[in-house]
């Protein structure tokens, strides 16, 4: 049984990687300040005596003897990152420093959820670790892009000047059950538009892509990079490479729900990416094959049947 500290556990992501790890046998400590997290994401869990939950926001040192730590704890979408930028450059940078210190402390090994926005609106496609990406450092998005960025460093830095375990790596966008019905993310709007019968907001002309990738698939991977060779440190790209216009994920969720939901279209935000699209060859190299299973409509099908279950 390992001791895992997992900060932004009661998160969409950290809820379904606190249910994985909780059931393989290991004791969970989960850390979450609710500002995006839900303690309905794991209520389910709570009885279970090897899961502890702590409201703490990792902005502030935290101690706990713990063996690993997955670092998850910063708002993912636009509107909840935008909300108060500095918070969330601070999340992402002093959280990088707070659970560096502790694995420092109890040389635990440490695991950093690092982003594909790091890409910014990439002009290299699809997109390699190597590519250092096109990020607006000044820009409405910039809190979140360079606080990640700014944490791949800690990271890094901790392991040359400490020899800290590290790991990183960078989660292409994710959709599934427990997604925050109010998050912003194209998903969920266009999920929750579509049961309630209203217009499909598409930005831009529709035809800008994403890489589409169900949270089990994300788990899976990440808990692969935990426990791969020890000197393979990423980052390393988690995703689906399968790639998606706006209007494809629009006209399947459509389908999907038999809504008689019409597409409108919107202005694209300001540094809006045009394209994403993971290089996973390094991720099937080092993660023991590792490759997404679940395709999107049936990934889509599981999550428009939990958005029906709480609208």
């Amino acid at each position: 049984m390992k001791r895992i500290l997992i900060t932004g556990g009661a998160g969409f992501v950290g809820s379904h990687l606190c249910e994985r790890l909780l059931n393989e046998g290991n004791k969970i400590i989960c850390l979450d300040n609710y500002f995006t997290g839900n303690k309905k994401n794991i209520e389910h869990l709570i009885k279970d005596n090897n899961f502890k939950l702590i409201e703490h926001d990792i902005t502030e040192p935290f101690y706990y003897d713990i063996d690993e730590i997955y670092n998850l704890a910063c708002p993912a979408s636009p509107i909840h990152y935008q909300h108060n930028p500095i918070k969330t450059i601070k999340t992402s940078v002093l959280g990088a420093i707070n659970v560096l210190g502790l694995a420092k402390r109890t040389n635990s090994k440490i695991l950093q959820a690092s982003t594909s926005e790091v890409y910014g609106d990439p002009i290299v496609h699809p997109q390699k670790e190597s590519y250092w990406g096109n990020v607006n450092p000044i820009g409405i998005r910039s809190c979140y892009d360079e606080g990640k960025r700014c944490a791949e460093t800690l990271f890094m830095d901790y392991h040359k000047q400490h020899n800290i375990k590290i790991k990183i790596i960078r989660i292409f966008n994710t959709y599934g059950p427990r997604m925050n019905m109010n998050d912003g993310r194209v998903v969920s709007n266009f999920i929750v538009q579509a049961l309630k019968g209203k217009d499909i907001t598409v930005f831009g002309d529709g035809f800008q892509t994403r890489s589409f990738q169900y949270v089990d698939d994300l788990v899976e991977g990440t808990i692969r990079m935990m426990n791969s060779e020890s000197d393979f440190l990423g980052p390393v790209n988690i995703g689906n490479p399968n790639e998606f216009t706006m209007i494809d994920l629009a006209m399947n969720i459509l389908q999907l729900t038999n809504s008689k939901s019409k597409l409108v279209f919107c202005p694209l935000p300001k540094d809006d990416p045009k394209q994403r699209k993971p290089d996973i060859s390094l991720a099937k190299e080092q993660l023991g094959g590792w490759i997404p299973k679940t395709q999107l409509k049936e990934g889509l099908q599981k999550t428009i049947n939990y958005f029906k279950s709480i609208i």
